[in-house]
């Protein structure tokens, strides 16, 4: 899979969730220790796998290595038992991700991020602290009032990048920045994608461009770049360096200029096209985008800082670029995806949260 000069090996090393009872069927979905219903984020790291199962709105934590496929988790945050399901603590979490020591989740239809000031060690544990509203029982939009400088409308991404924490602040058609992780309502440093914090209209309520979002999605950046899943534009925006005030994009892919938003379904996508990019991690030198209608991941190299419209060097889930199916339409199989939502990279290791198969992939990427 891929391309030969740059002998890249993409292979499938860990399944968490329940088994495929075979064909197109799905596996099962009922919470439990083992099983995920369309899970949308994931994170992991030498310590832990930290799966926000968003289907049944709750967190799953397993601790080290997870050992075989399907391996029951070990801590669920939402709930106290691991075959509660529905809206609790959390409604419908998206991102997950430790910084600096802490868990941080995007409790996205609570429109707030919870905190966890150290890695959970018990079920149904509660987070010591909110970002996006004045107390852990608020969960309004925009904190109760319009888009301001503080409050989220469905924060379903977020990442921490050179000192500055950066969230997807969906429903408002921004990004938002502090410098250093924030608590409560602290107004942000830096609002992206809107003229100022109190606007929410999508594309700044004048057409696609270098410098709107229409669905900010997820995040993932370096010392050099901010990546941005600008998922209802069908492309992924590129801040090289990373922004400290609004000013356009300098990256774009999945279309030709910054002032498309192309889309082109039931087609072959190629290397360059996206259809609803809910995801995106670096992973070793490469940019991984979760292509999520085309049921695919894309692998850019480099990873790209600037420019227009570049070609993707492999492709994961998906047989060739021009292939764009569920489950290549024949059955859910080691490595095929469904909707793919969110990615993770860590070492050669690459995770996606592959939400229309109940199920977490674990991916690792070799030189051969």
């Amino acid at each position: 899979m891929g391309t030969p000069e740059l002998a890249l090996q993409v292979e499938p090393a860990r399944w968490l969730g329940a088994p495929a009872p075979g064909g197109l069927a799905l596996p099962p979905a009922r919470a439990g220790r083992g099983t995920l219903y369309a899970p949308r984020g994931v994170y992991l790291d030498d310590r832990v796998v930290v799966v926000a199962d968003s289907g049944n709105h709750r967190v799953l934590l397993w601790y080290g290595w997870p050992k075989a496929d399907h391996q029951p988790a070990d801590v669920v945050l939402g709930h106290t038992e691991f075959e509660a399901e529905g809206p609790g603590l959390l409604h419908l979490p998206t991102a997950v991700a430790l910084v600096e020591g802490r868990l941080l989740v995007a409790d996205a239809w609570h429109h707030r991020i919870l905190v966890w000031d150290d890695l959970p060690e018990g079920s149904g544990q509660p987070p010591d602290r909110v970002i996006g509203q004045p107390d852990l029982r608020s969960t309004v939009p925009n904190a109760g009032g319009s888009p301001g400088p503080a409050g989220f409308y469905w924060p379903y991404g977020f990442t921490y990048v050179h000192g500055w924490f950066y969230v997807a602040d969906t429903g408002n058609r921004r990004v938002l920045g502090w410098r250093g992780v924030p608590e409560g309502l602290r107004p942000a440093d830096l609002v992206l994608g809107q003229p100022d914090a109190y606007s929410g209209a999508e594309n700044r309520g004048r057409g696609v461009g270098a410098d709107t979002f229409r669905w900010p999605h997820a995040l993932v950046g370096d010392e050099m770049t901010l990546y941005v899943a600008d998922a209802g534009n069908h492309r992924v925006l590129g801040f090289t360096p990373p922004p400290e005030q609004d000013r356009p994009a300098d990256l774009v892919l999945g279309q030709e200029d910054f002032d498309r938003d192309f889309e082109l379904p039931h087609v072959p996508q190629g290397p360059q096209r996206l259809r609803f990019p809910y995801g995106v991690a670096l992973c070793r030198d490469y940019l991984a985008v979760a292509d999520t209608a085309n049921n695919r991941v894309l692998l850019f190299p480099g990873p790209p800082r600037r420019g227009v419209y570049l070609p993707a060097a492999h492709v994961i889930g998906q047989a060739n670029f021009a292939e764009s199916g569920e489950n290549r339409w024949r059955a859910v199989g080691w490595d095929t995806l469904c909707w793919p939502y969110g990615v993770w990279g860590y070492q050669d290791l690459l995770a996606v949260a592959d939400s229309g198969n109940n199920r977490v992939m674990i991916w690792r990427l070799r030189r051969s």
